[in-house]
């Protein structure tokens, strides 16, 4: 890293370097300093695989020739004068302009988009099909409202009670735009709160109702407790040059270009003299007009497979090629919502992760898993090879309703009468590389950044990494007390709301509910900031839950809610303190917008949940008449069942029929060190770029994504990630991110008008062969099964665990 990594610094530094008289720079260190700081660099570096082969070859020149002045000028480059990475460097500026953040303006705008957007969020999330607010809508709805804002108020200070403000202090600036995008992204980044699918299922289902007090303090522990633990880990996954979060590059593309509107060079960018504002423009128009064929006139766009168009009743061939329930070998689709609406825009990702992700998703989803469905392994001819729901011992959906009592309790008796539960080969696969992915993950980062891990704790706000970071030491810190404190209160809600109330979830339960995402946020936020692919942990919580306390739907749901939401908000969090760094927002007003906005979505969304569940008729029931019937919540009631009630030791354990999916743990734990092994002793070979927790946990989505889909997502990221990057670097750099944006912005634009206009007024698409000849296929029925048993009888075994 640089020199200045291994000092602690005693006060601000002048972040631009000395100029003396011939123009040169001026560094306070020696070419010997410099060289040793090229040295540490290469070292933390060398396996690195988001940094330039050709730029670790340039370190390695100057160090092996010792080239003082070489080595100088390479240092100043990599380290003193930005980020060593690419991407970065067409992102990110490295200067600061100093800007007015802290506004009411920002506060006022953000608050009430903050305020709109969860209501929303939370009351469509109540319907199928559902819909939700996007931060990339609001940073654009954002745009012309600051704008409106300077119309209408005057750039004049007022002083009420002695206290002076300006509603205008000067113009609508990126700095309160990102404020008030973050208050959004903390807010609903991931969509409703996930507390309410718990509070739904134990109010409709288990009828059990605490009060709102209890689901307010619920809501905001579980959204908050996150928040504590990001800021703790930020000296890992905030401060460091090498955590770059591509995902934040988009926004602070689109930042820029909102409100920069300043030409292209075309010397820079193969010839493009396009402004990157009017790009965007273009290319989110287009999305937009484009997404009305695949999402309304003409919905084959959306699942191209063609072959099985041609035999829709033909079994194999539905398998092989059908995208929706089968292996999708033909992947084809001109609908942008399939392509980014599990992964996220490819266009994101680095090359090297999309290659492990797909790599991944071909050797156990498909060539494993043909072994598995044609061997009639696990009954799996009885049964589709993708599909999200589990089945019963007659090939039908699994009905939990039947191993339940009046009480909704677990009924054995029950269980052993009806079936054991059956899944379909791929989905009984994301169960074992769950398992090998939560494993891997921590294996592979203690061996590739345990080191850094390390130095990051001793060296704290200390490391200084590249310019961005030296920016950012003019302005105060939200101190790592604040965010204790904060994690101490809410730890303590946390606990009232597990013991205080009778939920039957005993207090050291709880305890190693909150060890999980202790301990796993930091290598699973390594990994994303890394590849822009997050591994969850909802399986690890469901199956540790599962054996420590059987028969508890409730405790279950809970403490799912707690070990897998907590690491997944705090992500959440970090990305957007990320985001703050790079867009030079001082800390503390980071601190304080976040976390309010936190709290007061928590409250607005249990009050639009609790109005829903008085104000509409039926919710929550099959057959409500304007759809409002909960599909997230019922989804949720019933995991809680199969996990909470049926349980892991039924399904994994002993004599059970996915037992041997347990050795996948093994199988995650060794394979990062045999990478490992490889790389130290190839580190220019391909084994730099392998990632074992992305081969295992990248396919996540599966289900309810399907290979098809991480096949059309790959194929995207790999044309613009690997060769246009490649062949035309210029452009790539320029309007890759920005690309990306308009794609998602335009998508997002055009679904919302399709569901305002035409899906709530029941509207149906037009009756004609592009709309019905893709879904009249038995992949698009999920009636692709080779092996039907007749009425009567069942498949499988007699008796079962």
């Amino acid at each position: 890293m640089l020199r200045s990594f291994f000092r602690r610094r005693h006060g601000d530094e002048n972040v631009m370097p000395d100029m003396v008289d011939d123009g040169s720079m001026e560094g306070d260190s020696t070419g010997i300093e410099a060289l040793t700081a090229l040295k540490q660099f290469e070292k933390m570096h060398r396996l690195d695989p988001n940094l330039p082969l050709d730029e670790l070859d340039e370190v390695e020149t100057a160090l092996n020739s010792a080239n003082i002045e070489k080595g100088t000028e390479i240092d100043q480059i990599l380290a003193e004068d930005n980020s060593p990475y690419p991407e970065v460097r067409a992102s990110v500026r490295n200067y600061d302009v100093e800007m007015p953040v802290n506004t009411i303006r920002a506060w006022t705008i953000g608050m009430l988009l903050c305020t709109i957007g969860s209501a929303v969020n939370m009351l469509l999330s109540l319907r199928n099909p559902s819909i939700s607010l996007s931060t990339l809508a609001i940073q654009l709805i954002a745009y012309p409202i600051g704008l409106g804002w300077d119309l209408i108020f005057p750039d004049r200070v007022f002083t009420v009670f002695g206290i002076k403000f300006n509603l205008k202090p000067g113009p609508f600036n990126f700095k309160e735009h990102v404020i008030i995008v973050v208050m959004s992204n903390a807010a609903y980044g991931g969509g409703a709160l996930y507390a309410t699918d718990v509070i739904l299922a134990q109010e409709i289902w288990y009828k059990q109702s605490f009060g709102w007090a209890w689901q307010i303090l619920f809501g905001i522990s579980t959204l908050c407790t996150g928040y504590g633990l990001a800021g703790l880990a930020r000296r890992f996954l905030v401060w460091p040059a090498a955590m770059i979060w591509p995902a934040d590059l988009i926004n602070c593309t689109l930042f820029y270009t909102l409100h920069d509107h300043s030409p292209s060079d075309p010397a820079r960018t193969n010839g493009w003299s396009i402004s990157r504002y009017r790009w965007f423009l273009i290319v989110m128009a287009g999305s937009f007009a484009w997404y009305w064929f695949p999402g309304y006139l003409f919905q084959g766009l959306s699942w191209m497979c063609w072959i099985t168009w041609i035999w829709p009743e033909n079994v194999i061939v539905n398998q092989l090629f059908g995208g929706q329930s089968g292996y999708g070998l033909f992947p084809i689709t001109l609908d942008w919502s399939i392509i980014s609406g599990y992964l996220l825009s490819p266009l994101a990702s680095p090359f090297h992760a999309i290659a492990n992700v797909v790599g991944g998703v071909t050797f156990f989803f498909v060539i494993v898993s043909l072994g598995i469905q044609y061997s009639n392994t696990w009954y799996s001819a009885y049964l589709p090879v993708q599909e999200s729901h589990s089945y019963d011992n007659t090939g039908q959906r699994y009905d939990v309703l039947r191993i339940l009592n009046e009480n909704l309790h677990f009924d054995e008796a029950k269980y052993h009468t009806y079936s054991p539960l059956y899944l379909p080969t791929q989905f009984a696969l994301s169960y074992g590389l769950s398992f090998a992915a939560v494993a891997a993950v921590i294996v592979h980062v203690g061996l590739y950044h345990g080191k850094d891990i390390w130095n990051q704790w001793k060296l704290a706000r200390h490391q200084e990494d590249d310019v961005h970071m030296r920016l950012m030491k003019k302005y105060r810190d939200a101190e790592d007390w604040w965010y204790i404190i904060l994690f101490a209160v809410m730890l303590g809600m946390s606990f009232a709301v597990v013991c205080a109330w009778d939920t039957s979830f005993p207090w050291w339960a709880f305890v190693i509910c909150i060890l999980i995402p202790v301990v796993w946020t930091i290598p699973i936020g390594i990994i994303q900031a890394i590849t822009n692919i997050q591994l969850g942990l909802n399986v690890l919580t469901e199956y540790v839950i599962g054996y420590m306390l059987p028969g508890r739907p409730l405790v279950m749901m809970m403490f799912k809610n707690y070990g897998y939401l907590v690491m997944s908000q705090a992500l959440y969090f970090i990305q957007d303190l990320k985001l703050g760094h790079y867009m030079k927002v001082p800390p503390r007003v980071m601190f304080w917008s976040q976390l309010i906005a936190s709290v007061w979505s928590a409250i607005v969304q249990i009050a639009v949940m609790n109005w829903a569940l008085g104000a509409i008729p039926d919710i929550c029931t099959d057959g409500q008449v304007n759809q409002f019937d909960c599909p997230s919540a019922k989804v949720f009631f019933t995991a809680s069942v199969i996990w909470g009630a049926i349980g892991p030791a039924r399904m994994f354990s002993g004599k059970a029929l996915y037992s041997s999916l347990q050795w996948f743990w093994l199988v995650g734990a060794v394979a990062p060190v045999i990478s490992w092994f490889f790389v130290r002793r190839y580190p220019r070979s391909l084994w730099r770029y392998v990632n074992f927790p992305l081969v295992f946990g990248g396919s996540g989505w599966i289900p309810p994504a399907t290979v098809y889909i991480y096949y059309c997502w790959g194929i995207v990221g790999t044309v613009f990630n690997f060769f246009i990057r490649r062949r035309k670097t210029g452009w790539w750099l320029q309007y890759n991110y920005l690309t990306s944006a308009a794609l998602d912005v335009g998508l997002l634009l055009s679904t919302l008008v399709i569901f305002f206009s035409l899906t709530l007024s029941h509207t149906k698409a037009p009756e004609w062969f592009g709309n019905t000849v893709a879904k009249s296929t038995m992949d698009t029925t999920a009636q692709a099964i080779q092996k039907h048993v007749q009425p009567g009888e069942i498949f499988g075994p007699l008796e079962w665990p």
